[in-house]
């Protein structure tokens, strides 16, 4: 993907409101973790912690997403626009002029590579590997989180405890 297609720019776009929804995230997380220290709490918290932290680990799975993509796509779109803009600025850094012939870039598993003279692709950064991570991770968590709050749901409608 040498070129800035409508994709790129969905996602160059989406990273944006993401950005904002980070903190967002971040409050609601502490306030939920507050909630179930203090007394007074519902008797069945546990069970509506399960299924909430199902949801955030999810909503964080696609958060870091989207933001791995909207940098893949301003890397598309900076490599690929105005003057002296090929190759991209994150490939010159690393690598002597005449090695690098271009690069390289895909929104699943998110990378942007510069591709050498000698056809190998070296990843720009190390970001992309630990947001490819982060998200197989926290999607994970969110699928296994899930199936034991949909198990306690069972067992609890069941009255086996």
């Amino acid at each position: 993907m040498d070129d800035d297609s409508p994709l790129s720019a969905l996602l160059a776009l989406l990273s944006i409101p993401v950005w904002l929804a980070v903190p967002v995230w971040v409050i609601a997380v502490i306030f939920k973790l507050l909630s179930v220290a203090v007394p007074g709490r519902r008797p069945d918290w546990r069970l509506d912690l399960l299924r909430w932290s199902a949801w955030m680990a999810g909503w964080a799975a696609v958060m870091v997403y989207l933001l791995g993509a909207g940098s893949v796509a301003f890397s598309v779109h900076d490599s690929s626009s105005g003057a002296d803009s090929t190759p991209a600025q994150e490939c010159r850094d690393d690598f002597p002029p005449g090695v690098l012939v271009g690069q390289r870039a895909a929104y699943v598993p998110l990378r942007f590579d510069c591709v050498l003279a000698d056809g190998s692709a070296h990843p720009s950064s190390p970001l992309y590997f630990w947001a490819n991570t982060c998200v197989v991770g926290l999607a994970l968590a969110a699928v296994v989180l899930g199936v034991c709050a949909a198990m306690a749901a069972g067992r609890g409608a069941g009255g086996t405890r």
